[in-house]
């Protein structure tokens, strides 16, 4: 009989990423939208950069790894709890954006250098806090977890998605579309508590970084990019959608979005089950 002891939830993440049809985005992509991102999900007042800040535990800490540190937004934002910060990222667009902002904010303590999750890290010192936030959707979460675990002394903090698809499902009923779902944060707490750690559980319902067009070009090239190659037949549906939503103050997508914040205190890989 299967049961949860028995289930190995590492590959049953793998299994759902291949399911999903999940696919690592070319850095290139992620540098033709870092200046929109340092716009829209970078905010001071942003209600997630808020609470996220308000969840972590600064005690006794001086050094900070941010991982898929995007623009800067969790690095910046907690900046002056730091005597030194390491922002990574594999888009040298959202480096130079991240550099930038450091600077015009006068944070002259955090370096942001080119590495990837699936990179060796060996050349990166150890920091008293890891942070890995909106950017855990990776094609192998436990060795990503492990890093993390790894690379932090006192304490790590993830957040992970709530719902099942970035879409909204208005847009997906509109479309009659079926789109696979991806993990949830649902995997990482069982992840970790299969290897020893067990991870506390929180919260966040922030604004919705996405729900920022200008025109109806920017709305269907986003939904484009989410669900694939729309046709003409569901443009003319979005097109109407757009048009009677402008007309009558409706937001096109909900305006927020849920996050899970996972977090630990770190435990020696040597009392982890492997």
């Amino acid at each position: 009989m299967n049961t949860i002891e028995t289930t190995d939830f590492a590959e049953l993440y793998k299994n759902h990423m291949q399911q999903a049809q999940r696919t690592k985005k070319e850095p290139e992509h992620w540098d033709k939208r870092a200046e929109k991102m340092a716009e829209n999900c970078a905010n001071p007042n942003d209600p997630y950069l808020i609470k996220f800040r308000e969840m972590m535990d600064f005690s006794d800490a001086e050094t900070l790894l941010d991982v898929g540190c995007g623009p800067g937004s969790i690095s910046i934002h907690v900046a002056d709890k730091f005597k030194k910060i390491i922002g990574i990222d594999y888009s040298t667009g959202m480096l130079t954006v991240a550099k930038r902002r450091a600077a015009q904010a006068g944070i002259h303590h955090a370096n942001f250098l080119h590495y990837s999750w699936e990179d060796n890290w060996d050349a990166l010192p150890p920091c008293d806090i890891a942070v890995a936030s909106r950017s855990t959707l990776v094609m192998d979460l436990k060795a990503a977890l492990l890093k993390l675990n790894r690379q932090a002394k006192l304490r790590v903090y993830t957040t992970h998605t709530v719902s099942p698809t970035f879409v909204d499902q208005r847009i997906l009923r509109l479309l009659g579309r079926n789109v696979p779902t991806l993990p949830t944060y649902i995997y990482a707490v069982n992840i970790l508590n299969q290897m020893g750690i067990h991870p506390k559980v929180d919260y966040i319902r922030s604004r919705n970084c996405q729900n920022n067009f200008n025109s109806l070009e920017q709305f269907i090239d986003s939904i484009n990019f989410s669900v694939g190659p729309l046709n003409e037949n569901e443009i003319a549906h979005l097109t109407t959608y757009y048009h009677e939503s402008m007309k009558n103050d409706v937001a096109l997508i909900s305006p927020t979005r849920d996050w899970a914040m996972v977090s630990w205190d770190v435990v020696p890989e040597s009392e982890l089950t492997l």
